[in-house]
């Protein structure tokens, strides 16, 4: 009795590692690549912020890094990423009871080029933009600058992965 219930336990046990095997916690699926390559985005914005090109390069790489298992290359990825910052806009989005702005909005476009060597059908141009709203009283450096930076990069690098490998 004991053996048949070890025997039945461990099968179990088998059985929902390999069921569960087939599922990813990011939501996203390579396929059969196995390496990644990242251009650098130049700033081609009519306002350029020297820092967000570097920035979000790094960001972009960092999560699927951190996401998938696929190694990070110079050239020939199986994955391929390449594109530009196109917009980076400060509007006024609200206004006080003396007609000044009460809060500004950051928004920041960045148009991509996906290349999947291996499923070609995958294949997109798009772009992508995301923004953060921060009080007009202040200026857009130091803290202020970096928590919208943080805000805008995860938005936008997520949404990237999403429409690269999750295909949602």
């Amino acid at each position: 009795m004991k053996k048949l219930l070890y025997i039945t336990s461990i099968s179990i046990s088998i059985l929902l590692m390999i069921s569960c095997g087939a599922y990813s916690f990011t939501g996203g699926s390579t396929g059969d690549a196995k390496t990644l390559q990242v251009d650098f985005f130049p700033n081609q914005a009519p306002l350029v912020e020297p820092s967000l090109s570097q920035r979000f390069t790094q960001d972009l790489q960092d999560l699927f890094t951190r996401q998938t298992n696929l190694t990070l290359t110079k050239s020939n990825g199986d994955l391929y990423f390449s594109g530009e910052i196109t917009g980076y806009r400060i509007t006024p989005m609200s206004a006080t009871a003396d007609q000044t702005a009460a809060q500004n909005r950051l928004t920041i476009t960045v148009n991509v080029r996906f290349v999947n060597k291996l499923v070609e059908k995958d294949d997109f141009e798009k772009q992508f933009s995301f923004y953060s709203d921060y009080p007009a009283n202040s200026q857009l450096i130091g803290s202020v600058q970096e928590a919208a930076f943080d805000e805008i990069m995860e938005r936008i690098t997520q949404d990237i992965f999403n429409a690269s490998v999750a295909k949602w």
